[in-house]
């Protein structure tokens, strides 16, 4: 389980990496453009996958008061990128510092509407890196919307074979 989980934290580092680094190429003046999507905009569904990596790393810390990243980040597209790839290190890091023990145990946390739930980490750890396929999906909808024609793959195979 851990190696398969330690692949899951390196190929979503890599995916995310990947797809914002052909963000940032794009036209700035685009990064915010509303386009039809869960969240209005490539920005902002950025912001969405670092809230939600946040999110989950501030519960697996057992933080009390947790808070999204986007309750007080007022910066650029960029520094958002550079703050998601951050907490996907981190994410990296714990999972490949981790026990098969410790992905076992279950823990327990608060949703944002204050139900409790208990779960073991490692099925926390599959719906965050699924949870990052879904929205890189919709990034790359957004950018071909946006007219980008050169779009990078990101499948988890792509990663594997450049292993």
């Amino acid at each position: 389980m851990k190696q398969i989980l330690q692949e899951y934290a390196a190929y979503h580092y890599w995916a995310n990496k990947q797809i914002t680094d052909a963000i940032l190429k794009m036209d700035p003046s685009l990064w915010q453009k509303e386009v039809d999507s869960s969240f209005p905009s490539l920005h902002h569904t950025i912001l969405h996958l670092w809230d939600a990596g946040s999110i989950w790393w501030q519960r697996l810390k057992l933080q009390e008061v947790v808070t999204p990243p986007s309750a007080h980040f007022s910066g650029t597209t960029l520094d958002l990128v550079n703050n998601m790839l951050h907490q996907d290190k981190l994410w990296l890091n714990w999972v490949e510092g981790a026990t098969e023990a410790a992905l076992e145990h279950v823990f327990s946390y608060r949703n944002s509407k204050k139900e409790e739930f208990k779960e073991p980490r490692y099925q926390m750890l599959l719906h965050l890196f699924n949870h990052g396929t879904y929205h890189r999906g919709q990034l790359v909808t957004m950018m071909r919307t946006l007219g980008v024609k050169q779009v990078p793959g990101t499948d988890f195979i792509l990663w594997a074979r450049k292993r």
